[in-house]
């Protein structure tokens, strides 16, 4: 089938190089041209897991291939999807202004049936707005399809090539036919195509992500509390985890929900009850929890410091939002990294992926080193901001040789209290009992 892929960020690249996996033929459009020069280059803006193998097999048989043209992208395309950002506003609004751009532009340059879907995240009522500007200039038959995407960045190319599920809302069961022969080979093993009417769609989309951030948020909640009390989370997690009903996933402590999905993805469903004057509660909560909980574990650091870190030098390791991905929207470290430097602390960062990010926006006030150990010389402490593999078993002679002070702030909980006890360590971590 031919399919085009208008955008280039972080879905439009994995949904267009995991279609042209299975056969198809995609074009992936956009309007910048120094990325489609990259593209064409053989070059990923993204880092993610085995996105490279795919993309680059799949440009070497012609299946996949890019260009800033809107009519030479779509020509022959039986499906067109739109992956286009959709940031938030001011309010928490899901700003549409690139997808009805698109939608407009589209009309004219139509010339048989096609399935225009929406794969970016777009509150209830997008399908709805982009057929009317479609239609504006369209002389041929099409529908508009809601088609979510449930990927979790780090193992975004697993998740579309074995979905759990594939959500389509669509009231044309010409559209349906179109959508369920596209993903038959990603459901061979059996796991389901849910097709509902389009605003279900859309809305199933916000409901998954606030849910899941909402079990972040209760969770850093029980950790705060567990400090308090004396019990420790781990321990707890592992009691409620084994519930079926409440599952083992997204029931670890830390700093907070950040990156592209959760954070504007509540804010846009609570600006939608908002507008149709409801007062989603939960949700008030959720996002004020996931706020504090940084501030709060940046208050430790301060409590152990009577609030003077003036000319403390501080090791951070980890700067994306989770490990495997570069991505550093809003992530915790990010706000450590401010509120360090406001108060006159230096700090010496690393991490695999996300530094030249990072780097673009503090440049030469922050010192990225050149590995995890390199980040550690002569601290007087050591942040841990994000959990990759690398930071869970360091060498910590190494590691004791490097820092001035055995001083770790542990907001992903990677290590054990007692090891930290015989090493020695002032060890702090989220929703445990602090060594000192």
């Amino acid at each position: 089938m031919k399919i085009a892929v208008v955008g280039t960020g972080y879905v439009g690249l994995v949904t267009g190089t995991c279609f042209a996996e299975t056969g198809n033929e995609v074009t992936c459009i956009d309007i910048n041209q120094a990325k489609i020069d990259m593209l064409n280059n053989n070059q990923l803006p993204i880092y993610e897991p085995d996105l490279d193998t795919l993309f680059e097999r799949n440009k070497k048989e012609g299946r996949l291939t890019f260009t800033t043209s809107l009519k030479e992208g779509i020509k022959g395309a039986k499906v067109i999807f739109l992956a286009l950002p959709t940031p938030p506003g001011e309010d928490g609004s899901a700003d549409l202004k690139y997808i009805l751009n698109v939608s407009k532009d589209l009309g004219p340059l139509l010339d048989q049936y096609v399935v225009i879907v929406d794969k970016s995240t777009v509150p209830v009522g997008t399908a709805d707005k982009v057929h009317a500007e479609v239609v504006k200039g369209a002389k041929v038959e099409f529908d508009v399809v809601s088609n979510p995407e449930f990927l979790k960045e780090g193992v975004a190319v697993e998740d579309f090539m074995k979905p759990e599920r594939v959500v389509i809302g669509t009231s044309s069961k010409k559209a349906e036919d179109v959508m369920a022969l596209l993903y038959e080979p990603f459901v061979r093993q059996g796991n389901p195509i849910i097709f509902m009417d389009e605003r279900s769609a859309e809305m199933t989309k916000y409901a998954a992500n606030s849910f899941l951030a909402t079990k972040i948020s209760f969770m850093n909640e029980i950790a705060n509390l567990c400090e308090r009390v004396g019990a420790d989370v781990d321990q707890v997690r592992r009691g409620i985890g084994t519930d079926s009903r409440i599952g083992k996933r997204f029931l670890f402590p830390g700093l907070g929900y950040g990156g592209s999905c959760f954070p504007k993805d509540v804010q846009a469903l609570h600006f939608t009850a908002a507008q149709n004057k409801y007062d989603f509660s939960i949700l008030d909560a959720v996002m004020k929890v996931n706020y504090e909980q940084r501030k709060q574990f940046f208050n430790k650091v301060l409590e152990k410091y009577n609030g003077d870190l003036s000319g403390k030098v501080v090791g951070l390791w980890g700067l994306a939002f989770k490990p495997n991905t570069d991505d550093v929207r809003e992530a915790p470290a990010l706000y450590l990294i401010e509120e360090l430097l406001k108060l006159g602390a230096k700090v010496r960062a690393y991490d695999p992926e996300a530094m030249a990010h990072v780097k673009a926006e503090f440049g030469d006030k922050v010192y990225f080193a050149h590995d995890q150990y390199d980040a550690l010389e002569g601290v007087d402490m050591l942040l841990i901001a994000t959990e990759w593999n690398t930071f869970r078993s360091p060498d910590f002679d190494k590691v004791i040789s490097l820092m001035k002070h055995k001083v770790i702030f542990d907001g992903r909980n990677l290590y054990h209290l007692n090891h930290m006890k015989e090493l020695g360590f002032y060890y702090y971590s989220v929703g445990r009992k602090t060594i000192q």
